[in-house]
Protein backbone atom coordinates (compact mmCIF):
# COMPACT_ATOMS: atom_id res chain seq x y z
CA UNK A 1 0.00 0.00 0.00
CA UNK A 2 1.42 3.65 -0.69
CA UNK A 3 1.06 6.68 1.13
CA UNK A 4 -0.74 10.11 0.64
CA UNK A 5 0.16 12.58 -2.24
CA UNK A 6 2.09 15.38 -0.83
CA UNK A 7 -0.54 17.87 -0.84
CA UNK A 8 -2.58 15.57 1.41
CA UNK A 9 0.06 14.89 3.56
CA UNK A 10 0.38 18.38 4.31
CA UNK A 11 -2.87 18.72 6.14
CA UNK A 12 -3.11 15.53 8.29
CA UNK A 13 -1.78 16.60 11.94
CA UNK A 14 -4.53 19.18 11.07
CA UNK A 15 -7.36 17.04 10.89
CA UNK A 16 -6.62 14.20 13.74
CA UNK A 17 -6.04 17.20 15.94
CA UNK A 18 -9.33 19.22 14.86
CA UNK A 19 -11.08 15.96 15.31
CA UNK A 20 -9.83 15.58 19.18
CA UNK A 21 -9.79 19.05 20.47
CA UNK A 22 -13.10 20.41 19.11
CA UNK A 23 -15.81 20.04 22.04
CA UNK A 24 -18.65 18.34 21.90
CA UNK A 25 -22.18 20.01 20.95
CA UNK A 26 -25.50 19.28 21.26
CA UNK A 27 -27.30 17.01 18.53
CA UNK A 28 -29.27 20.65 17.39
CA UNK A 29 -26.87 21.02 14.41
CA UNK A 30 -28.80 18.34 12.93
CA UNK A 31 -30.31 19.82 10.05
CA UNK A 32 -32.06 17.07 8.28
CA UNK A 33 -35.97 16.25 7.75
CA UNK A 34 -36.10 13.78 10.43
CA UNK A 35 -35.27 13.57 14.04
CA UNK A 36 -31.72 12.31 14.88
CA UNK A 37 -28.81 12.91 17.91
CA UNK A 38 -25.68 13.00 17.62
CA UNK A 39 -23.78 9.86 17.02
CA UNK A 40 -22.11 7.92 19.44
CA UNK A 41 -18.96 6.43 17.89
CA UNK A 42 -17.23 6.03 14.11
CA UNK A 43 -17.15 2.19 11.38
CA UNK A 44 -14.31 2.58 9.01
CA UNK A 45 -16.03 0.13 6.76
CA UNK A 46 -13.14 -1.49 3.93
CA UNK A 47 -14.17 -3.71 1.16
CA UNK A 48 -12.45 -6.23 -0.23
CA UNK A 49 -12.05 -5.98 -4.04
CA UNK A 50 -11.92 -9.76 -5.24
CA UNK A 51 -15.24 -10.11 -3.62
CA UNK A 52 -17.30 -7.02 -5.51
CA UNK A 53 -15.16 -7.79 -8.43
CA UNK A 54 -16.62 -11.62 -8.70
CA UNK A 55 -19.77 -10.69 -10.02
CA UNK A 56 -19.68 -8.03 -12.41
CA UNK A 57 -20.71 -8.80 -15.64
CA UNK A 58 -20.37 -5.15 -17.28
CA UNK A 59 -17.55 -2.98 -17.27
CA UNK A 60 -17.49 0.69 -17.44
CA UNK A 61 -14.48 3.53 -16.42
CA UNK A 62 -15.70 3.94 -13.26
CA UNK A 63 -15.85 0.60 -12.24
CA UNK A 64 -12.04 -0.50 -10.31
CA UNK A 65 -12.89 -4.07 -11.07
CA UNK A 66 -12.24 -2.97 -14.81
CA UNK A 67 -8.63 -1.41 -14.71
CA UNK A 68 -6.72 -4.48 -15.33
CA UNK A 69 -2.74 -4.15 -14.04
CA UNK A 70 -3.92 -1.57 -11.83
CA UNK A 71 -7.18 -2.63 -10.37
CA UNK A 72 -7.32 -2.81 -6.25
CA UNK A 73 -5.83 -5.86 -4.57
CA UNK A 74 -5.96 -5.02 -1.06
CA UNK A 75 -8.81 -3.66 0.92
CA UNK A 76 -9.92 0.17 -0.29
CA UNK A 77 -12.62 2.53 1.83
CA UNK A 78 -15.63 1.75 1.49
CA UNK A 79 -16.75 4.80 3.97
CA UNK A 80 -16.39 6.30 7.31
CA UNK A 81 -19.96 6.29 9.30
CA UNK A 82 -21.54 7.74 12.34
CA UNK A 83 -22.96 5.11 14.19
CA UNK A 84 -24.95 4.91 17.23
CA UNK A 85 -24.58 2.57 20.04
CA UNK A 86 -26.57 -1.00 19.83
CA UNK A 87 -28.32 -0.12 16.68
CA UNK A 88 -28.85 2.51 13.83
CA UNK A 89 -26.91 5.16 12.86
CA UNK A 90 -27.78 8.85 11.29
CA UNK A 91 -27.58 9.52 7.86
CA UNK A 92 -28.52 12.65 5.47
CA UNK A 93 -27.94 15.03 8.41
CA UNK A 94 -27.87 18.49 6.29
CA UNK A 95 -28.89 19.47 3.62
CA UNK A 96 -25.28 19.73 1.69
CA UNK A 97 -24.49 18.40 -1.52
CA UNK A 98 -21.06 17.06 -2.42
CA UNK A 99 -18.88 19.45 -4.32
CA UNK A 100 -15.89 17.79 -5.69
CA UNK A 101 -13.68 20.98 -6.42
CA UNK A 102 -13.33 21.06 -2.29
CA UNK A 103 -11.40 17.58 -2.33
CA UNK A 104 -9.82 18.17 -6.17
CA UNK A 105 -6.30 17.73 -4.32
CA UNK A 106 -7.15 14.35 -2.67
CA UNK A 107 -8.54 12.81 -6.51
CA UNK A 108 -5.14 10.89 -6.96
CA UNK A 109 -5.43 9.28 -3.63
CA UNK A 110 -9.38 8.84 -3.52
CA UNK A 111 -8.97 7.57 -7.05
CA UNK A 112 -6.81 4.63 -5.74
CA UNK A 113 -7.92 3.88 -2.45
CA UNK A 114 -11.44 4.77 -2.47
CA UNK A 115 -12.26 3.74 -5.80
CA UNK A 116 -16.42 2.71 -6.57
CA UNK A 117 -17.00 -1.04 -7.78
CA UNK A 118 -20.14 -0.24 -10.08
CA UNK A 119 -21.30 1.75 -13.08
CA UNK A 120 -23.94 4.59 -12.76
CA UNK A 121 -24.62 7.05 -10.15
CA UNK A 122 -25.70 6.24 -6.86
CA UNK A 123 -28.87 7.14 -4.49
CA UNK A 124 -27.89 9.12 -1.57
CA UNK A 125 -30.22 11.92 0.27
CA UNK A 126 -33.61 13.75 -0.90
CA UNK A 127 -33.55 11.63 -4.16
CA UNK A 128 -30.32 12.74 -5.24
CA UNK A 129 -28.15 10.81 -7.03
CA UNK A 130 -24.09 11.09 -8.04
CA UNK A 131 -21.16 9.53 -7.14
CA UNK A 132 -19.54 7.22 -5.07
CA UNK A 133 -17.89 9.95 -3.03
CA UNK A 134 -20.86 12.18 -3.02
CA UNK A 135 -23.04 9.40 -1.49
CA UNK A 136 -20.76 8.84 0.95
CA UNK A 137 -20.45 12.54 2.00
CA UNK A 138 -23.90 13.24 1.90
CA UNK A 139 -25.45 10.44 3.71
CA UNK A 140 -22.63 9.61 5.89
CA UNK A 141 -19.80 12.60 6.20
CA UNK A 142 -22.76 15.29 6.82
CA UNK A 143 -23.32 13.54 10.26
CA UNK A 144 -19.77 13.89 11.57
CA UNK A 145 -20.76 17.16 13.41
CA UNK A 146 -19.06 18.27 16.08
CA UNK A 147 -16.09 16.18 15.25
CA UNK A 148 -15.64 16.37 11.35
CA UNK A 149 -17.16 19.59 9.86
CA UNK A 150 -16.36 19.94 5.92
CA UNK A 151 -16.33 17.47 2.76
CA UNK A 152 -12.93 17.75 2.51
CA UNK A 153 -12.22 17.05 6.24
CA UNK A 154 -14.09 14.31 6.09
CA UNK A 155 -12.58 12.57 3.13
CA UNK A 156 -9.05 13.27 4.60
CA UNK A 157 -9.49 12.28 8.23
CA UNK A 158 -10.69 8.72 6.68
CA UNK A 159 -7.51 8.62 4.39
CA UNK A 160 -5.70 9.27 7.63
CA UNK A 161 -7.09 6.67 9.60
CA UNK A 162 -6.77 4.08 6.37
CA UNK A 163 -3.24 4.50 5.86
CA UNK A 164 -2.57 4.49 9.68
CA UNK A 165 -4.32 1.19 10.18
CA UNK A 166 -3.38 -0.86 7.34
CA UNK A 167 -5.37 -4.14 7.51
CA UNK A 168 -4.20 -5.75 4.59
CA UNK A 169 -0.93 -5.28 6.16
CA UNK A 170 -1.89 -7.32 9.59
CA UNK A 171 -3.35 -9.74 7.83
CA UNK A 172 -0.62 -10.34 5.73
CA UNK A 173 1.79 -10.42 8.67
CA UNK A 174 -0.37 -13.41 10.09
CA UNK A 175 0.32 -15.13 6.68
CA UNK A 176 -3.76 -14.56 5.60
CA UNK A 177 -3.26 -13.73 1.98
CA UNK A 178 -5.25 -13.67 -1.00
CA UNK A 179 -6.27 -17.41 -2.20
CA UNK A 180 -8.91 -19.07 -4.17
CA UNK A 181 -8.62 -22.22 -2.40
CA UNK A 182 -7.52 -21.79 1.14
CA UNK A 183 -9.71 -21.13 4.15
CA UNK A 184 -9.03 -19.51 7.24
CA UNK A 185 -10.29 -19.55 10.85
CA UNK A 186 -12.96 -16.30 11.01
CA UNK A 187 -10.96 -16.12 14.73
CA UNK A 188 -7.29 -16.16 13.23
CA UNK A 189 -8.68 -12.93 11.08
CA UNK A 190 -9.94 -10.91 14.52
CA UNK A 191 -6.70 -12.10 16.13
CA UNK A 192 -4.55 -10.54 13.35
CA UNK A 193 -6.23 -7.40 13.56
CA UNK A 194 -6.40 -7.18 17.01
CA UNK A 195 -2.67 -8.23 17.11
CA UNK A 196 -2.03 -5.44 15.06
CA UNK A 197 -4.30 -2.55 16.50
CA UNK A 198 -5.56 -3.90 19.78
CA UNK A 199 -8.99 -4.09 19.12
CA UNK A 200 -11.03 -6.03 17.42
CA UNK A 201 -12.45 -5.65 14.45
CA UNK A 202 -16.49 -6.76 12.54
CA UNK A 203 -16.09 -9.17 9.46
CA UNK A 204 -18.98 -9.13 6.94
CA UNK A 205 -19.05 -11.85 4.46
CA UNK A 206 -20.56 -13.13 1.27
CA UNK A 207 -21.50 -16.62 0.21
CA UNK A 208 -19.41 -19.30 1.07
CA UNK A 209 -17.76 -17.54 3.60
CA UNK A 210 -16.24 -14.72 1.20
CA UNK A 211 -15.09 -11.95 3.25
CA UNK A 212 -16.29 -8.84 1.58
CA UNK A 213 -16.08 -6.03 4.23
CA UNK A 214 -13.80 -5.81 7.18
CA UNK A 215 -15.11 -2.76 9.89
CA UNK A 216 -12.51 -0.77 12.66
CA UNK A 217 -14.48 1.12 14.94
CA UNK A 218 -13.25 4.44 16.51
CA UNK A 219 -14.18 6.73 19.35
CA UNK A 220 -15.03 10.33 18.58
CA UNK A 221 -11.12 10.95 19.43
CA UNK A 222 -10.02 8.46 16.92
CA UNK A 223 -8.87 5.89 19.43
CA UNK A 224 -9.57 2.52 18.33
CA UNK A 225 -12.34 0.49 20.34
CA UNK A 226 -13.72 -2.87 19.50
CA UNK A 227 -16.62 -3.16 17.62
CA UNK A 228 -19.98 -5.60 17.69
CA UNK A 229 -19.15 -9.43 17.31
CA UNK A 230 -19.44 -10.31 13.34
CA UNK A 231 -22.73 -12.69 12.87
CA UNK A 232 -22.59 -12.82 9.09
CA UNK A 233 -19.45 -14.95 8.36
CA UNK A 234 -18.98 -18.65 9.31
CA UNK A 235 -16.44 -20.12 10.83
CA UNK A 236 -13.99 -20.56 8.61
CA UNK A 237 -13.57 -18.30 5.60
CA UNK A 238 -11.36 -17.05 2.34
CA UNK A 239 -10.20 -14.00 0.69
CA UNK A 240 -10.61 -14.90 -2.76
CA UNK A 241 -7.79 -13.60 -5.01
CA UNK A 242 -8.88 -10.47 -7.93
CA UNK A 243 -9.41 -11.64 -11.46
CA UNK A 244 -10.52 -9.66 -14.06
CA UNK A 245 -14.14 -9.83 -14.30
CA UNK A 246 -14.10 -9.91 -18.69
CA UNK A 247 -11.68 -12.79 -18.39
CA UNK A 248 -13.46 -14.51 -14.87
CA UNK A 249 -16.71 -14.75 -16.65
CA UNK A 250 -15.32 -16.42 -20.15
CA UNK A 251 -14.12 -18.97 -17.50
CA UNK A 252 -17.23 -19.21 -15.56
CA UNK A 253 -18.92 -19.57 -18.85
CA UNK A 254 -16.99 -21.88 -20.70
CA UNK A 255 -16.81 -24.39 -17.31
CA UNK A 256 -20.67 -24.17 -17.27
CA UNK A 257 -21.16 -24.96 -21.08
CA UNK A 258 -18.95 -27.94 -20.57
CA UNK A 259 -20.18 -28.95 -17.59
CA UNK A 260 -23.55 -29.51 -19.23
CA UNK A 261 -22.05 -31.20 -22.53
CA UNK A 262 -20.65 -33.39 -19.77
CA UNK A 263 -24.01 -34.15 -18.37
CA UNK A 264 -25.45 -34.38 -21.59
CA UNK A 265 -23.10 -37.05 -22.66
Amino acid sequence: MGSFSLKAAAHVVFVVVLGIVLPLQTAEGFTGGKEQREFDYFVLALQWPAALCRNITVCCPTNACCRGADSPTEFTIHGLWPQYEGKGWPSCCTNETFNENEISSLFEDLDKYWPSYRCGLVGSCDSRKGSFWAHQYEKHGTCGTPVILQEYDYFLTTLTLFFKYNVTKALENAEIIASDIKKYPIQDVVNAVHLAFKANPKLACAKRGIIKEIYLCFDKQFKLRDCDATKSCPKAVKLPEFHDPQAFNLWRITTQRLKERSDKD
